[in-house]
């Protein structure tokens, strides 16, 4: 009488992320930072308050020479949301990997353009809610005078707050700590910062330095806002710049998919 020959099954593989962006895993990772976040008063605080905080302390700081708030005031309305979006996500985005959570998140059928896309989109609502607060505040409590309209305004600070939100999700990829993570805002956002026209006029740089600021985003940024401060209608310059922003931080989301680790080694 034979034996029965047994057929050894190879171990079962955990389900393989897939690359095609799902609609019901992203909002279901949107839902589930947004419900982490709500148990963080203080990392709301900080992306909500800080611009509004930085806004106000800037006004007074010029409070003999209004027409200077004026001139930068509409600037920094969206250099500081884009700049507090960067750290707060760079930091949530490294804890989620260094505690393991990616990584059990990624075993699952999810793919990394669901995480990532969940991620801007959890951020994205409280960047909604933030350049809501700093342009209300800058325009109808602080007087900032501009020419064109407030919403115009608030359209520009609120892509450099997701602007702000890609930058931080990319980086994350690169840091294996919390304080490297803060350790970029130097490299990523200063130069940004020094050569986005904020201080002097592009123009009037080095050319060098001015070839750098083109391919810039936050240039465009700020040339967004002059073009509110300035001008009564929506102009072509202006559709040009929130496009090229636009289309940095959608870019730079691809990126980030692509770099995404499950774990820091």
């Amino acid at each position: 009488m034979s034996t029965p020959r047994t057929t050894t099954l190879p171990p079962t593989a955990p389900p393989a992320a897939t690359s095609a962006l799902n609609a019901s895993r992203t909002l279901s990772t949107a839902a589930r930072v947004l419900r982490q976040l709500r148990h963080d008063p203080r990392t709301i605080a900080l992306m909500l308050l800080v611009p509004c905080l930085m806004l106000l302390l800037l006004r007074y700081v010029f409070d003999g020479s209004p027409r200077t708030f004026d001139t930068i005031g509409a600037s920094l309305l969206g250099i500081f949301p884009l700049i507090t979006m960067f750290l707060v996500t760079s930091i949530a985005t490294l804890r989620e990997r260094t505690s393991g959570t990616l990584e059990r998140l990624l075993s699952m059928p999810l793919g990394k353009g669901d995480l990532i896309a969940g991620y801007a989109l959890a951020f994205g609502a409280i960047a909604i809610v933030q350049s809501a607060l700093a342009t209300a505040l800058a325009v109808w409590v602080l007087g900032l005078d501009v020419l064109g309209s407030p919403w115009l305004l608030l359209l520009v600070a609120l892509l450099d707050a997701l602007l702000g939100t890609a930058l931080g999700l990319f980086v994350s990829a690169f840091a294996a700590s919390e304080f490297q993570a803060v350790q970029f805002m130097p490299a990523v956002i200063f130069p940004q910062l020094l050569l986005c026209g904020l201080f002097t006029a592009r123009e009037n740089m080095h050319p060098v330095l001015e070839a750098i600021s083109d391919v810039l985003p936050m240039s465009y940024a700020v040339d967004g806002m002059n073009e509110v401060l300035r001008h009564t209608d929506m102009t072509t310059a202006f559709v040009r710049d929130i496009l090229i922003v636009a289309g940095c931080a959608l870019l730079v989301l691809g990126l980030g998919a692509a770099t995404l680790r499950r774990r820091t080694v």
